[in-house]
């Protein structure tokens, strides 16, 4: 067929056999969490190898990680030109609880143009328009305008635990000009958008230690220190009235956003007031200064994640606890480290906690932010693919989450990224009923064969 179609013509002829091909995939349960199904892993990643090497990518091969393995594959036939850097994940979330599924999880089933099925998503859909983008480009032209390599974890939903060796592991295999990623969201239906930064992580608990044993809040309250009332004093002065965090040295290396981006977040179609209704809340807070989106995404963060103390089972109790427990996540912006931000808050923390209780702060997580600079060249070839597909520019976001494995290929490989998702917030992704549009899908792989052409003009600034 080589030679005879365009690659547009090409996609439209094999719609029906790229979609029948996707529902291979998503017909594996390969979760990655569930140590008896780990034959399907390793089966759903032969397959993800198979498709790969039908669509033109050479050198697959499954390889083992020391968990699940990874299937890797490139083409580099395309002397002088930037290589493109592919990333996806196969392994899928659990599809419990089963019983609140219209149709069973791993038998694709499609209803109003959508394919429900677990991975549809998040990431199966997602990371296979790439190859079969790949597979129109070579079967129809017989090359690629860019060269390619492709890496397909099954570990992503685990916490990709083995990827970072596999990198650092294979830093010369691996080189590349710029990263893609598709396992992020379009802002809107119809509203096609690049995500050029994420949020990082830093989560502490706080523990707060009063008598050895609760205590009888008649005989002993009022003379002996209470845990609860002393935490809830203590997190109550950790922002102030104007919602800013308190924490010595919290903004010293913040980025703010520059006026392009808040001219940017003042373009996104949202309603502040629709969003209010839709989570059905009286009223929204925030830092002032900052719209909610901004809020959401282009802003650091201290919040309350769970709270514990005392008597909470029915009826009363009257006890005064002998402990209180508080965790708190701060989401991070670029320039913040989150071993810097959990020490300044672990120091202010223990400096408000009264001599009469003690008190223990300990990190449990942490995860850097990423930022691709919202002027990179690598954004413009991203714009000008979406516009050619869609018809209008790319909406530029930052998401509020973490997604630490693109922090990896920036770190360890100093790679620009790009997330460009074909899916949908509301596409249920990690729940019952979890689908992807195939109009997405379909538009998504045209999307991408714009993408590597765009890129092949790609020059490092």
């Amino acid at each position: 067929m080589e030679g005879v179609v365009s690659v547009g013509e090409f996609v439209t002829q094999n719609q029906q056999r790229f979609q029948d091909e996707l529902f291979r995939l998503l017909e594996i349960p390969s979760v990655s969490t569930d140590p008896e199904r780990k034959g399907e892993v390793v089966r759903c990643a032969g397959e993800v190898a198979r498709q790969m090497g039908q669509a033109g990518l050479q050198k697959v091969q499954v390889t083992e990680t020391g968990g699940h393995p990874l299937v890797y594959g490139e083409w580099l036939g395309a002397a002088g030109q930037p290589t493109v850097l592919i990333y996806g994940h196969y392994d899928v979330q659990p599809e419990d609880p089963v019983d609140l599924w219209t149709s069973p999880p791993f038998t694709p089933t499609i209803r109003d143009g959508k394919v429900f099925a677990r991975g549809a998503t998040d990431d199966k859909g997602q990371f296979i328009a790439h190859i079969k983008a790949i597979e129109a480009l070579m079967k129809s032209e017989g090359k690629l305008p860019v060269n390619v390599k492709v890496v397909i974890e099954g570990e992503e939903e685990i916490g990709s635990r083995h990827l970072a060796p596999f990198l650092e592991k294979n830093r010369e295999m691996l080189q590349a000009d710029v990263l893609v990623v598709s396992d992020s969201a379009m802002f809107a239906p119809g509203k096609p958008s690049i995500v050029y930064g994420l949020r990082g992580l830093a989560y502490v608990q706080v523990d707060i230690k009063g008598a050895d044993s609760d205590l009888h809040s008649g005989v002993f309250g009022g003379a002996v220190p209470n845990p609860g009332f002393e935490l809830c004093k203590l997190v109550a002065q950790l922002k102030d009235d104007q919602e800013r965090i308190t924490v010595p040295g919290f903004y010293d290396k913040v980025i703010d956003l520059t006026p392009q981006e808040r001219a940017d977040y003042a373009r996104l179609p949202f309603d502040a007031e629709e969003f209010r209704k839709e989570l059905n809340v009286p009223g929204l807070s925030g830092e002032v200064g900052w719209t909610p989106l901004e809020q959401r995404s282009g802003r650091p963060t201290l919040e309350i994640n769970g709270m514990l103390c005392g008597w909470t089972g029915p009826g009363a109790k009257t006890v005064l606890p002998n402990k209180a427990m508080v965790k708190i996540s701060c989401r991070l912006v670029p320039n913040q480290d989150p071993e810097e931000i959990a020490q300044m808050l672990a120091d202010h923390i223990k400096k408000l906690c009264p001599p009469t209780v003690e008190c223990q702060v300990t990190s449990l997580h942490g995860g850097k932010p990423w930022l691709t600079p919202r002027q990179h060249p690598a954004l413009d070839c991203a714009n000008r693919a979406v516009e050619a597909v869609f018809g209008e520019q790319a909406l530029f976001v930052r998401e509020g989450g973490s997604i630490p494995i693109v922090v990896d290929f920036q770190t360890i490989l100093g790679l620009p990224g790009l997330l460009v998702g074909f899916g949908l917030n509301t596409e249920n992704l990690h729940a019952p009923d979890e689908h992807f549009d195939l109009g997405n899908y379909q538009a998504g792989i045209r999307l991408s064969v714009e993408l590597l052409r765009q890129l092949s003009s790609y020059q490092k600034p």
